[in-house]
């Protein structure tokens, strides 16, 4: 026998049921039309809010009017007629000399700090050494020897240690790169003079040989080549620019050519110069 169950409620229940499915169709539409409404809300309240936010037009003028003649005469005439204060203008004076003497001892100390770093000045507390000059003895000759940049650094350092002992000088004609330039030739000369060729910095030990640019004294002497050797009277480190140029003492022999010192200075006698040489050669040769 087969068993079904009806597909219709009974029939005291059906209403109720009806009742149920109005109040949740009614609920939903009531809450879709509250959330169109809270959504429309706060669009209103953002495109007001970016209204207040929105920069104000600037007010005023947009460009400056052109002065008054009669205003740019009055401002004229105030500054003629003012009358400087006699005590601002010495203040501004002793200020401006202050600055100036604050200024030149700054740039000796850095000078002073570059050539240390550079090996050509001696550390702070260090003793000076004397000029390559105060070897000779007075009323001597000079041996200066002309050099050039272009030589190879070893050839330099070998004369420089010659030149040592017997007190002499080394002569450039000019700067590498121009006058504008000091660092090559300043680093060129503490290489130069340094007695131990791996040393860096401040405290190296630096042979006591006098170096001066002097284009003068290559032009007194028509040196077209280097080395060259000459026995020089007085003193060649004088500077050129405090000594007269035709009184300025030359030397009576100019020997030419990449040798030792002691062979220039015996072809130097050879020309005529004994007398020139002798105390040079003497104090080279240990005598």
């Amino acid at each position: 026998m087969p068993i079904c169950a009806p597909s219709i409620p009974d029939a005291p229940i059906a209403p109720f049921i009806l009742a149920l499915a109005l109040l949740s169709s009614t609920h939903g539409e009531a809450w879709g039309a509250e959330r169109a409404t809270g959504q429309s809300s706060a669009m209103e309240r953002l495109v007001k809010a970016r209204t207040a936010g929105a920069p104000a037009t600037p007010q005023g003028p947009a460009e400056i009017p052109p002065p008054d003649p009669a205003l740019k005469r009055r401002a004229f005439d105030a500054m003629v007629k003012r009358k400087a204060d006699p005590k601002l203008a010495e203040q501004a004076r002793a200020a401006q000399a202050r600055a100036a003497k604050a200024l030149a001892a700054e740039q000796e100390a850095m000078s002073a700090r570059l050539h240390q770093a550079l090996g050509l000045a001696p550390p702070d507390g260090a003793s000076t050494p004397r000029p390559a000059s105060a070897n000779a003895p007075a009323k001597a000759w000079v041996p200066v020897l002309f050099a050039s940049s272009s030589m190879p650094l070893e050839t330099l350092r070998t004369y420089a240690g010659q030149l040592e002992r017997v007190g002499g000088v080394i002569a450039f004609r000019g700067v590498p790169g121009g006058l504008t330039r000091m660092g090559p030739m300043a680093e060129l000369t503490a290489r130069m003079l340094r007695l131990d060729p791996g040393c860096e910095g401040p405290a190296c030990t630096m042979r006591n040989v006098q170096v001066v640019i002097d284009p003068i004294l290559f032009r007194q002497h028509g040196i077209v080549r280097v080395p060259a050797l000459a026995m020089v009277p007085g003193d060649p480190t004088q500077p050129y620019c405090e000594r007269e140029d035709e009184n300025a003492p030359r030397a009576a022999h100019l020997v030419l050519g990449d040798a030792a010192l002691s062979g220039l200075l015996d072809e130097y006698g050879r020309l005529g110069g004994k007398e020139e040489v002798r105390d040079a050669s003497a104090r080279l040769a240990g005598r």
